[in-house]
């Protein structure tokens, strides 16, 4: 569908709304409409029935909400909790109902009563010209406080199960993006790049532009020309162990024919709003299928990743005083860690190597969060998408930010097309976190003897 039309077509209903709105409220118009509070308003926007009259409300309550500052902002957060929530009579009576004659029609009317009303507020307010965007700009405020604001915890989960259904997969869009693309999806790719920032114009041209690098970017119908997620690629001979040489700016280009690998080196979440909603497995799956229809010589597709939580995770087993992860003899040697600029020192850098390498491999096979998942953001990404943990590469970043967050560290994952779909059940079922043999060896033993650390 043209979605430039679909938006006229909704701007259209909306201003026909308006003026049905102005005609009901007589000669107080929208006047009076301005002294209502927005929970008032969506309260009127879940009693109507008329479509067209329903878009321009939804659109002059997100129009009101876009000027409240925060105080008026939160407040508005507490109104959809604790407003908009379940109504506990009507679920009330539907138990009963249930529980007096069990069918399909009970069970339905159990069903719709416990879905909060806030659910069908957003669908409603979701109708409105550019609605959808607006929702996402909305849950992205609604993140900012919610650190210190637990109650508001169930508005999040309800946008979050509306978005999960919005941007199912089957609903974005794979497009190439290269030199030509339009300038404003152009601004959008450096201002979003959030692995390894791109510093200027040339710096982008260099990423997209010559023959033996592609970008790809997923988009959604209902938001035109904004991003959801784009992966940079490099076309290389072999698979890369450090970012350097990728990003190099004297590099040799290589020749597309001459290239047997596809390494995605930097992944890019771009709606802050979005954080948290799946957009389904398999969308690295569908960038490697498009590339591979372009040059089937391609052999191997791999990533270049980070390893953001190494860090943190590396300075807690340290405190530890029987950490299952790290020997007291590891321990020692990476004290080092604290001295500014160790990497630089070639003599120490060699003897970090082996008990760091140790205790990724314990961070990547056996460290977990409380909900039994891997403890590292990028590898739930990648195992989730049917990849393989391939590689770890020793100072493969010595960026300030990397050395931070991994101490330099950085990772290979493999899709291999005919593993795929089984690597993602395992992770999918299990947690399994499938690893190549070279991975596997630099767990330190006994470990089948030691507890899952937590």
């Amino acid at each position: 569908m043209n979605t430039s039309f679909f938006g006229e077509l909704l701007q259209t209903i909306s201003d026909r709304g308006r003026a049905l709105l102005d005609r009901g409220r007589g000669r107080r118009g929208l006047a009076s409409a301005r002294s209502e509070s927005l929970a008032e308003l969506c309260e009127h926007l879940l009693s109507g029935r008329g479509e067209a009259s329903g878009v321009a409300l939804a659109r002059e309550i997100l129009g009101r909400y876009g000027e409240l500052t925060t105080g008026p902002r939160i407040a508005f957060f507490e109104a959809l909790a604790q407003r908009f929530g379940i109504d506990p009579v009507r679920m009330e009576q539907t138990i009963v109902a249930w529980r007096g004659a069990p069918s399909d029609e009970t069970a339905r009317q159990v069903h719709a009563a416990s879905e909060p009303r806030r659910q069908e507020l957003f669908r409603r307010l979701n109708l409105a010209p550019g609605g959808t965007g607006l929702l996402v700009r909305m849950r992205e405020q609604l993140m900012d406080v919610l650190e210190h604001r637990e109650d508001l915890g169930p508005v999040d989960d309800d946008f979050i199960h509306l978005f999960t259904s919005w941007f199912n997969r089957g609903f974005l869009v794979l497009r190439h993006i290269d030199w030509s693309t339009p300038a404003i999806v152009l601004e959008k790719i450096i201002r979003y790049e959030a692995v390894h920032e791109i510093h200027d114009w040339e710096d982008l041209r260099r990423r997209i532009d010559p023959s033996d690098r592609r970008c790809y970017t997923f988009f959604h119908p209902a938001l035109v020309d904004e991003p959801l997620i784009f992966v940079e690629v490099a076309l290389t001979r072999d698979i890369p162990a450090a970012i350097a040489p990728v990003l190099a700016i004297g590099r040799e280009v290589v020749e597309t024919d001459k290239a047997r690998t596809a390494t995605f080196y930097s992944i890019s979440n771009c709606q802050r709003g979005l954080s948290g909603v799946s957009f389904g497995s398999f969308l690295i799956k569908q960038v490697v299928e498009e590339i591979s229809r372009e040059m089937p010589k391609l052999a191997a597709f791999v990533t270049l990743s980070p390893v953001p939580n190494f860090a943190a995770w590396l300075a807690q087993e340290r405190l530890e005083t029987n950490s299952a992860a790290l020997a007291e003899t590891d321990k020692s040697v990476l004290a080092a860690l604290d001295t500014p600029g160790w990497w630089r020192d070639s003599e120490l850098a060699s003897r970090m190597e082996e008990p760091l390498k140790r205790a990724a491999a314990w961070y990547f096979l056996r460290a977990r969060t409380q909900s039994g998942l891997p403890v590292d953001a990028v590898a739930r990404f990648h195992l989730g998408n049917g990849a393989r943990l391939e590689r770890i590469n020793w100072l493969a970043d010595t960026s300030d930010k990397a050395m931070a967050q991994a101490h330099g560290l950085m990772v290979n994952y493999l899709y291999a097309l005919d593993d795929i779909e089984e690597n993602h059940e395992a992770y999918a079922e299990g947690h399994t976190v499938v690893a190549a043999s070279g991975v596997q060896r630099w767990l330190r033993p006994p470990l089948e003897l030691v507890p899952i650390a937590g």
